[in-house]
């Protein structure tokens, strides 16, 4: 394996946090991350947000609130009833 550099790093970091690169290519952006500060720092950053908005995307909307908006679109037509 061998340092991929910043660009390759940060231009593939959403693929390599999703799985979703080549076992080289992992093992490459792995590698570079381990020695590169800034972008680990940018990869911290951006695993960070996927895990935050991953678990407010598991989260519903109170049943009250649910039941006002369905509510209010079903009175401006925008909803079946």
């Amino acid at each position: 394996m061998t340092d991929c550099g910043c660009e390759k790093a940060r231009r593939d970091l959403e693929e390599y946090l999703r799985n979703e690169v080549c076992s080289t290519e992992r093992g490459d952006i792995a590698e570079h991350l381990a020695h590169c500060e800034g972008c680990a720092d940018e990869a911290h950053v951006a695993r960070t947000l996927t895990e935050a908005v991953a678990r407010a995307c598991q989260e519903k909307a109170p049943e009250e609130l649910r039941v006002m908006v369905a509510e209010k679109l079903r009175t401006a037509g925008l909803a079946s009833a």
